[in-house]
């Protein structure tokens, strides 16, 4: 039985507690490298798709050490720079599939966006797996869970507008509140559908040892006769 959307975020307040200074200025220095490049004349959009993917798995990355109660640390926000060609490769996909639907109408762009939020805490947690397979997985892994994600990302409007109300002040508390409470929900969906990479292994290596019993079960059938 999965855990409700309240509780994802009460326990998402628990791991947080004596952390929220740190998260905030991870989250605020995330933010800010992010935003550099929207600054840079003529080559600031293309630094910004190749740094958004590593940057984003950084996040995630640094977020699950702290729903895991494992020591978290500043760096962790440029560990997705070591599988760089995975995280931005799943960033470009995941961009590109998004506006190629949201062409079509807003709300399948939604429901693409939905679909793809697993991708980085997918990556993370198997940095061998490709970036198509990874956004794959998390498809399978939404796959009845995007209404519950979205209700679950709908509670924090409230806190939206508190934020926006506070002149943006808010969003320090904000930020990080969501990406704990959504790496909650990936925790506590993936044993669903996500499995190590090898596990189809033992069903392929058991059927050879189904030939090679028949075999002797002919022979002992001729001894008798």
């Amino acid at each position: 039985m999965q855990t409700s959307n309240a509780e994802l975020m009460r326990s998402a307040r628990e791991s947080l507690k004596g952390k929220w200074g740190f998260a905030i200025g991870v989250t605020v220095v995330y933010c800010i490298l992010v935003s550099i490049p929207q600054g840079i004349k003529n080559v600031g959009f293309i630094l910004s798709i190749l740094i958004s993917g590593p940057l984003a798995g950084g996040l995630a990355l640094f977020a699950l050490s702290i729903v895991r109660n494992q020591e978290a640390k500043f760096e962790q926000l440029f560990d997705g720079f070591k599988s760089f060609s995975t995280y931005f490769l799943a960033y470009l996909q995941m961009v590109v599939f998004i506006v190629l639907w949201s062409l079509l109408l807003i709300v399948p762009g939604i429901i693409a966006a939905l679909s793809y939020a697993m991708t980085y805490f997918i990556i993370a947690d198997n940095p061998s797996i490709s970036a198509s397979d990874a956004l794959k997985r998390s498809k399978e892994l939404m796959s009845g869970n995007k209404g519950k994600y979205f209700c679950l990302l709908l509670r924090f409007v409230g806190w939206m507008i508190l934020s926006i109300l506070t002149a943006g002040i808010g969003f320090l508390w904000l930020i990080p509140y969501v990406q704990i409470s959504t790496t909650k929900f990936y925790e506590d969906i993936k044993d669903g559908v996500v499995a190590p990479l090898s596990a189809s292994m033992p069903a392929e290596t058991s059927a050879p040892a189904d030939v090679e019993t028949k075999p002797a079960e002919k022979t002992s059938i001729v001894s008798e006769n």
